[in-house]
């Protein structure tokens, strides 16, 4: 089979495509066919060793995939060859064939395509997680989305608007500010050519109630300045690669809070919950409540290309490599 392998830390230019013997499953694992892999922002990091997961060379990136059940492992019960799953496994997806515990794979409806599947566990996961248990986002409130035309932000404004958030979206060019205007947003700020406080200040004028942030830098200290009384901010990474210091004078005269939202560590501590959270997601998918269609679908060999587009912040949406 052919994957995409990290065998030493570095830039995505030392990745390369290999052929390796096809893998069989263990007791309690299934082997997928991987379909589509997603690639994240993080996935820039871990091949060089940059974020909080370190596995050990050689290893595959990609968290997140969809696929089809090609044998299962002795003891596995809930799957069966033939069945279509998504699943999340942290990395190792960028392959053609991928062997994963049966407890992190779901079986998909039949009506949801895998490549729409493929990018739901680890953006739209981290997100709906992130609005609803951490933020307990109600309906008519107001959401802000920074980094609005990302994968995590675009899953953002999709799920804040199906929770009937008005959702106010973040993004620092016209084109993607339209891009999330078209995916649910009621109101857009570009970042680099407005300015964001008074943009705030002026579409809510009585604060933000939440705020989703996978951007970090300069942007976070003006939003949390922008916050309701009682609000939430939801941080949730920092792709623009500055981890912000915050003064904490100003949740405290807000009466706001600062919150952290890491699905990871939810999906081990709260299956159930998560697993619940994913029934929705795929059902909302189905029932076009949210899109999840990715605009970049990229073959394997061009993974370079996938790289490229999330370490410059040129995504909008999703990155799917096609096994």
């Amino acid at each position: 089979m052919k994957a995409l392998l990290c065998r030493a830390l570095g830039p995505p230019e030392t990745l390369e495509l290999a052929d390796l013997a096809d893998p069989s499953p263990g007791p309690g694992e299934v082997l997928v066919r991987v379909a589509f892999a997603a690639l994240n922002f993080f996935d820039t990091l871990i091949i060089e060793g940059k974020y909080q997961v370190k596995p050990e060379p050689p290893f595959s990136p990609a968290g997140e995939f969809a696929g089809t059940v090609e044998a299962v492992g002795a003891g596995v019960e809930t799957l069966k060859p033939g069945d279509r799953v998504l699943g999340f496994t942290g990395h190792g997806a960028a392959r053609e064939r991928l062997v994963a515990r049966s407890e992190v794979l779901m079986r998909m409806p039949e009506a949801l395509s895998l490549e729409k599947a493929a990018g739901l566990p680890i953006a739209y996961g981290t997100v709906f997680h992130a609005l609803k248990q951490r933020a307990s986002l109600a309906r008519g409130e107001t959401l802000v989305v920074l980094g609005a035309a990302g994968g995590v932000g675009l899953a953002g404004v999709e799920v804040g608007a199906a929770m009937g958030a008005r959702v106010i979206a973040c993004a620092s060019s016209d084109e993607k500010c339209a891009f999330a205007r078209d995916h649910g947003a009621e109101e857009t700020i570009n970042v680099t050519a407005q300015d964001f406080r008074a943009e705030l200040k002026r579409l809510a004028p009585k604060g933000v109630d939440v705020a989703l942030d996978p951007v970090g830098g300069a942007l976070t200290e003006a939003t949390l300045r922008s916050m309701a009384w009682k609000g939430r901010l939801l941080v949730v990474g920092f792709a623009s690669g500055d981890v912000p210091k915050i003064a904490l004078n100003l949740p405290l005269l807000k009466g706001c809070d600062i919150r952290g939202v890491y699905w990871g560590d939810f999906t081990q501590r709260e299956p159930a919950l998560n697993a619940a959270n994913m029934r929705t997601l795929m059902d909302w998918a189905v029932g076009g409540h949210i899109a999840t269609h990715p605009p970049t679908i990229l073959p394997l060999a061009r993974f370079a290309e996938g790289f490229a587009l999330l370490a410059g912040r040129k995504a909008m949406g999703k990155v799917l490599l096609a096994t």
